[in-house]
């Protein structure tokens, strides 16, 4: 790719296109529907969504992060638009090397052939803010070298403004999106400072790194808040690792890898690795995970988190009284059930949904390749009785990144996972608060 649009007038632009497209497409939908030529509303999503993903594509930055946000089962837009706007996690076309050469320049004050012993000018990863290199420093350490697209810190609030406004065409008339708009936008000023970044790196070295799991090591003298520089991780991605067929035992070792990362981050209620989706993760020949990418950490409110943890003892319990009260506080119900039909629809619908995404808890070992739970799961993420409408606490679309991301992992891996020390994590949390 040649050029990158950096200035305000040429994302404006951009944004304009794609809301004249999405805007055409319902107006066609709608007058086929008067004619009885209409096509099934899912053909109008899809349709939709591609339109919207090829233009934002263009953009990268924060169009792309916001379609990547809201990419994962979040129940308010269109599943058909999810399954598109997913592809932001990795299929996006780097930028090309003149422009790798002048950004690190830039940032580090020498062109990188002058800097690296050796550096590959072939992105090895691209997704929607920055996009990865691999490279060699003088003094023989093979590094990542993460490079920043030019202006995306700079663009965040003008695209969340023009962003905004498309996606109001994607839900119910009335709905206000603000605070889950603006809890991606505070999330993506942070996700743009590598420097940031590059001490989350350093933090969760310091809790995670084990004889099971590896992570890179921050390099702060080869990195600014554009430019991130670690020490390479050498490992397969889920779909490489799958390819070659590994043995049953081997995707059980690798799932409950991700499994106890996952609760040990839960055990101390510090930070989390937010972005849980099979481009963070390397499964590496010495049996190890490798965890990478932690430009989105994040720390949750502690009565948030807690009621969002209670969700799974109070589900296993079938507590109607608690459920009730724990979704009112998370604002997952907005009225009452035992009154408004609506609400009761959206109760059962959670109190169901949420006994299902707790069953691994039940038992001491759980198999995620089991097809009936996976068809049971995907059966409820794709039919939400609020679709296009959000519910739930602003927090909810992280902790849903997180949460469902990992089981999709684990679905996708088809591991066998024992539970008894996640349980144990969860009891001692509640019994010490």
């Amino acid at each position: 790719m040649t050029d990158f649009p950096s200035t305000k007038y040429q994302r404006g632009k951009i944004f304009a296109q794609t809301g004249f497209k999405v805007g055409k497409n319902y107006a066609s939908h709608y007058l086929k529907s008067l004619t009885g030529n209409g096509k099934d509303s899912a053909d109008l999503y899809r349709k939709t969504a591609e339109d919207m993903f090829g233009q934002f594509t263009k953009l990268r930055g924060t169009a792309l992060k916001i379609a990547q946000s809201f990419s994962i089962d979040q129940g308010f837009l269109p599943d058909e638009f999810s399954e598109v706007m997913a592809r932001a996690q990795y299929q996006v076309p780097p930028i090309n090397r003149t422009l790798v050469r002048s950004i690190i320049k830039r940032e580090l004050g020498q062109y990188p052939e002058s800097l690296f012993e050796k550096f590959d000018s072939e992105a090895i990863a691209a997704a929607s803010i920055g996009q990865v290199h691999r490279a060699t420093l003088k003094d023989g350490r093979e590094v990542a070298v993460k490079i920043q697209y030019p202006g995306v810190r700079d663009t965040i609030s003008s695209d969340i403004a023009l962003a905004k406004t498309i996606f109001k065409q994607l839900v119910a008339k009335g709905t206000d999106l603000t605070p889950y708009i603006e809890e991606v936008q505070s999330t993506l000023l942070k996700e743009t400072d590598y420097t940031e970044e590059g001490k989350s790196i350093d933090r969760f070295h310091e809790r995670f790194s084990s004889d099971d799991v590896v992570t890179p090591e921050w390099l702060p003298d080869y990195s600014t808040e554009r430019v991130l520089t670690m020490t390479y991780l050498d490992g397969v991605h889920l779909s490489e690792f799958l390819s070659n067929e590994p043995a049953q035992n081997e995707k059980d070792r690798f799932g409950q890898l991700l499994w106890d990362f996952f609760h040990n981050q839960v055990k101390d209620r510090k930070e989390v690795h937010a972005d849980t989706h099979p481009g963070n993760f390397l499964f590496t020949e010495d049996g190890k995970l490798g965890v990478i990418d932690f430009g989105c950490v994040k720390t949750f409110p502690e009565e948030f988190f807690m009621n969002y943890l209670k969700l799974l003892p109070t589900h296993l319990n079938r507590d109607d009284g608690e459920i009730k009260a724990l979704y009112t506080e998370l604002n997952v119900l907005q009225g009452d059930p035992e009154k408004d039909p609506k609400e009761k629809q959206v109760y059962e619908f959670c109190k169901n949904y949420g006994f299902t995404f707790a069953m691994p808890y039940l038992a001491d070992t759980f198999d995620f390749g089991d097809k009936e739970y996976k068809d049971l799961l995907k059966g409820y993420t794709k039919n939400p009785p609020f679709t296009n409408k959000p519910r739930g606490n602003k927090h909810f679309i992280y902790t849903t990144r997180v949460h469902l991301g990992l089981y999709h992992l684990l679905m996708t891996l088809g591991s066998r996972v024992n539970t008894v020390q996640s349980k144990e994590i969860l009891e001692n949390i509640f019994n010490n608060k």
